[in-house]
């Protein structure tokens, strides 16, 4: 490994060279990381923002059916001070309109705020910062911006650069399948099921007032005084998913077979017009979506594509007018959206300027379901005031991880309180100890996210030589609560419960090296006087890593990539090939050495060992049998903590409690062999044929180069 180039293992601006030109003052740049991923850039040891790609944060399909990968840089108000095009495929784009036009409205984001209302076309207003659009690529103009503002939100709000849109915890409203009134158009439309929008030829010309004409004879967004009260289009739009609507519109029949081709949870809205504008288009025809009409909800843009598309025939509505254009379009479920919540129809209209050049206004409808065709859940009051400091919101938030983790930890404690019981049951423990690696792994790695580090020790000495506030470790509870219980388990027993049982790569190492053991994969143990000594490198490299802190805890963390947690865990593998290539190595070297990071390399474990030399308590039993001349506990300890003398070194001991199994196991402990057989002579019990142990006892004095004698306690 020392001659793979650092470069691959430097930040994010050896990849994107040109983030270093949005941040001149910057000198360093983390890797990115986090939940949403984003990599923090520094000077010195202040962060002055961050860079991320949109891909990673918010994919929001396109034209194409695949999301456009954007390059954003943040800084720490929020504005946006980047932006880059990294992967596109468009195909709009590849048809006679240049990709440099795609690159110059990425760029028109640059300045805006996370916070700024943007929205591409339509009318300015109040609030409202209006975005031309990409001629002739109005929907790759929506999905971009969706992608660009929602990405930096979410990044902005989650390193607390800004207070996030609080969405909270309601749940979608469902629609009621057993309500139904029989209703006629006039109904239907008073009561706001139909909604219309209208529009003029006179109102279409003045929305495009001081822009370039057509030229076409026939342009009907064009001025027409004599005609400007024509109708440009009447279109009429509702959500038909609710009986009284649906069945009223299509019939008994006609609703029955609608709702056989529907999933549950999806949405049907229909849309029908008269006028001079078509609002289907021909942009479906050509790439599958239509360009022309959109649902606007909370932010969120759908699009409808050919696929969601369901021909409305023949209406059957009492008192419906005829309509030249008619058309249902599905809402599938999982797309998010609230048929409860209110949400806006977008008609683009579009003004034909070249050949491959146009020119579009956007006109909105708003919508809102009646309330009696839906079932909203109750909103329950929010316990949280809307005052309280931001780590009592976060923590609300995560309400649910906090809950799982106060659970495994509780049970762990049972597992320590009551390990005299746990022991003499084998298969319990070891079920129970696979079992809790696996949730260790899992959930407290990579679904919460909270694997312990070095850098954790290192800040904490940091702030407190400079100033120390509480605030800046609760912001994560999770870390926090596992600092906590690593903290009073550090007092009670020493540094082995958090490194056995709680370390999600240390428990990564385990499951790999039981499964390596299962498929009789060969196990290489360095001789003991080696051993002991590659003990000392954890404690150097830790040494070095605070020497680095007491200058800079930025660099002190660039170099904490010694450990792989970031990328074994909080990334899931998801890096530059030079940290995946080295975390890799290392769990391979696991399946012939158990735990070899963890024994020899681990600067985290290095300083809890050094914490816990200060314990109150030696839970672990020992007998002055061990050593003297039983090696049995010795040989099997899976990180060699117990010396050939016998005695347990608690600062490098894991706390697995296999030699505690042996204790109690009469069977393999000598002492308790010899009591069981004299026993089973005083009450004639039969002493034939004892059940063998499972590894062989090993008795005499051996040290180092002296390998113990082996016998079997028969």
């Amino acid at each position: 490994m020392a001659f793979i180039s650092m470069d691959t293992f430097a930040g994010v601006d050896q990849r994107f060279t040109e983030v270093r030109g949005y941040f001149p003052t910057a000198t360093r740049f983390g890797d990115i990381s986090g939940k949403p991923p984003a990599a923090a850039v520094y000077e010195g040891d202040k962060i002055i923002g961050y860079v991320f790609e949109s891909v990673m944060v918010a994919p929001v399909p396109a034209y194409s059916g695949e999301p456009v990968n954007i390059l954003v840089a943040i800084d720490q108000t929020g504005k946006i001070i980047g932006t880059k095009v990294l992967e596109q495929q468009e195909p709009i784009l590849l048809v006679g309109i240049p990709v440099q036009r795609l690159y110059d409205f990425v760029a028109r984001y640059v300045g805006h705020n996370v916070k700024d209302k943007i929205v591409v076309g339509g009318s300015s207003a109040p609030g409202i910062v209006k975005i031309d659009a990409i001629s002739s690529a109005t929907v790759t103009s929506m999905v971009v911006n969706e992608t660009i503002m929602n990405a930096a939100l979410e990044v902005a709000t989650s390193r607390h650069l800004v207070t996030g849109v609080q969405t909270g915890d309601k749940a979608p409203a469902t629609i009621r399948a057993d309500y139904f009134k029989e209703a006629d158009w006039t109904q239907l439309t008073g009561n706001g099921s139909f909604r219309r929008l209208h529009l003029t030829r006179g109102m279409v010309s003045e929305a495009f007032k001081g822009q370039p004409e057509s030229g076409l004879i026939d342009d009907p967004t064009a001025t027409a005084p004599d005609h400007a009260s024509d109708t440009f289009i009447n279109l009429y739009y509702a959500d038909i998913t609710p009986p009284t609507v649906g069945k009223n519109l299509l019939g008994d029949a006609g609703y029955a077979a609608l709702k056989q081709g529907l999933s549950p949870g999806d949405e049907a809205i229909a849309i029908v017009a008269n006028g001079l504008y078509s609002f289907k288009g021909l942009g479906y025809v050509r790439g599958g979506i239509f360009d022309r009409l959109h649902i606007m909800q909370a932010d969120k843009l759908f699009l409808f594509k050919d696929t969601d598309f369901v021909v409305l025939d023949k209406p059957d509505l009492t008192g419906m007018p005829t309509f030249n254009e008619k058309a249902i379009f599905i809402l599938h479920h999982g797309q998010g959206f609230d048929p409860g919540a209110p949400w806006t129809l977008q008609l683009l209209v579009n003004r034909q300027i070249g050949p491959l050049k146009s020119i579009y206004n956007t006109f909105t409808g708003s919508y809102q379901i009646p309330a009696e065709y839906i079932s909203q859940p109750k909103i329950a009051a929010s316990v949280v005031p809307e005052d309280a400091p931001l780590w009592v919101k976060i923590w609300y938030g995560r309400r649910f991880e906090i809950a799982v983790l106060m659970v495994g930890l509780s049970l762990l404690s049972m597992i320590l309180i009551f390990q005299d019981w746990v022991v003499k049951r084998p298969k319990l423990l070891e079920r129970l100890r696979v079992g809790y690696l696996v949730y260790t792994v899992v959930f407290i790695g990579w679904y919460g996210l909270a694997q312990l580090s070095v850098v954790n020790i290192l800040t904490f000495i940091n702030a407190v030589i400079h100033g120390f506030h509480w605030t800046t470790f609760l912001m994560d509870p999770l870390i926090f609560i596992l600092w906590t219980f690593v903290a009073v388990s550090l007092l009670l027993v020493g540094r082995g419960v958090y490194c056995g049982w709680l370390c999600p790569f240390g428990a990564l190492q385990v499951l790999i090296n039981k499964a390596a053991v299962k498929l009789k994969v060969p196990q290489i143990e360095p001789p003991p006087y080696v051993h002991e000594r590659l003990w000392a490198i954890k404690y150097i490299v830790l040494l070095f890593l605070f020497g680095l802190s007491l200058q800079s805890v930025g660099l002190a963390e660039r170099f904490s990539e010694v450990e792989p947690f970031k990328t074994a865990i909080n990334l899931h593998f998801m890096r530059s090939w030079g940290y995946v290539a080295y975390a890799a190595v290392l769990l391979i070297a696991a399946a012939f050495t158990n735990k070899v990071y963890c024994r020899y390399v681990c600067p985290l474990g290095a300083g809890l060992a050094v914490s816990g030399r200060w314990r109150l308590f030696e839970w672990l039993r020992r007998r002055k049998e061990c050593g003297h001349p039983c090696q049995v506990c010795a040989v099997e300890c899976e990180v060699r903590a117990i010396s050939p003398l016998g005695a347990i070194n608690y600062n490098e001991c894991h706390y697995c409690l296999d030699c505690q199994v042996t204790y109690n196991n009469d069977h393999k402990c000598p002492p308790l062999v010899e009591r069981r057989k004299k026993r089973e002579m005083r009450t004639g019990g039969p002493t034939v044929r004892p059940r063998p142990a499972s590894t062989p006892i090993l008795v005499g004095n051996s040290g180092e180069g002296s390998p113990p004698a082996s016998v079997n306690p028969v």
